[in-house]
């Protein structure tokens, strides 16, 4: 296998849920390939070094492998290797979020049926 488009290994890799979601993220420029803006269709090969950015953050990786099928999660992780930068600027963000969010206490119930009409209306849906 010489090369693989990206959107199908980055849904085998496990970075996104769906290969739609996939190609959607290549749309709007959240996938680098070798520091250049990546569109779906574009060759992955192994030595490439993808920026990812997705809901888990931002990951600068190394494409170790290639695969076209999505398997289990720890055949997963054989596909890339994560640069230890990344590492620590993923645990640097976590560590802030946390700490933004140390303050404010958790709900004590789940909204009731009125609070969320309440908080639709205040968000202006």
């Amino acid at each position: 296998m010489n090369g693989v488009r990206i959107d199908k290994w980055l849904w085998a890799a496990r970075f996104f849920k769906t290969r739609a979601l996939a190609s959607k993220a290549c749309e709007l420029g959240r996938i680098k390939a070798n520091a250049a803006p990546a569109k779906a269709a574009r060759e992955v090969r192994v030595g490439d070094r993808l920026q990812v950015r997705n809901e888990g953050g931002e990951f600068v990786i190394e494409v170790l492998s290639l695969s076209e099928v999505r398997g289990p999660a720890a055949v997963a992780q054989t596909l890339y290797c994560e640069t230890e930068e990344s590492r620590q600027a993923r645990a640097k963000a976590a560590a802030e979020r946390r700490i933004l969010f140390a303050g404010e206490p958790a709900p004590p119930s789940r909204p009731s049926k009125r609070d969320r009409r309440l908080i639709h209306q205040f968000r202006g849906r």
